[in-house]
């Protein structure tokens, strides 16, 4: 079903939910595991809850240090996961991304936005459905990481 499972991460809770879901799915289809986090480019300083402002160098670095967790999660969960950085717009890199290496299922998490937010920025979600032709996973279930040790495949009977 699919053997080349791309997951964005962001490092956040949503960001976690769905490194979980995507990797439990990758492991019942013996999928090969790609993790792409994308530093945002909409100015060359970011803005974080509180309003502290940061580099875009330090973003990029912020998110080496996301990437590098992410891959770590991924590893106590058994994969050999390739990681990429990425930098500029979320939907196209990803999509960019998920059309290089063939990826059959592109999973995301889901961030509630308003709907100004929705209309200025839009959804990465959306936008990846309308540009690629593979599957798109907005992930929103819990698991955690002690219940994804638990799985096991399932036994498929001829």
């Amino acid at each position: 079903m699919y053997k080349k499972v791309l997951l964005a991460y962001d490092g956040s809770i949503e960001g976690r939910l769905a490194l979980r879901e995507g990797a439990k799915l990758a492991q019942f289809c013996g999928a090969d595991v790609f993790l792409l986090a994308v530093v945002e480019t909409f100015a060359s300083v970011g803005t974080l809850e509180g309003g502290v402002v940061i580099s875009m160098n330090e973003q990029i670095a912020t998110y080496r240090e996301v990437l590098k967790e992410g891959v770590e999660r991924l590893k106590t969960m058994g994969f050999s996961p390739t990681a990429r950085l990425g930098v500029g717009n979320a939907g196209e890199q990803i999509a960019e991304v998920a059309k290089e290496i063939g990826a059959n299922l592109v999973v995301v998490g889901y961030r509630p936005t308003g709907p100004l937010a929705r209309w200025w920025f839009g959804s990465v979600g959306t936008y990846l459905i309308e540009h690629l032709r593979c599957s798109v996973l907005v992930a929103q279930t819990e698991i955690s990481d002690d219940q994804f040790a638990q799985l096991t495949m399932p036994s498929i009977q001829a």
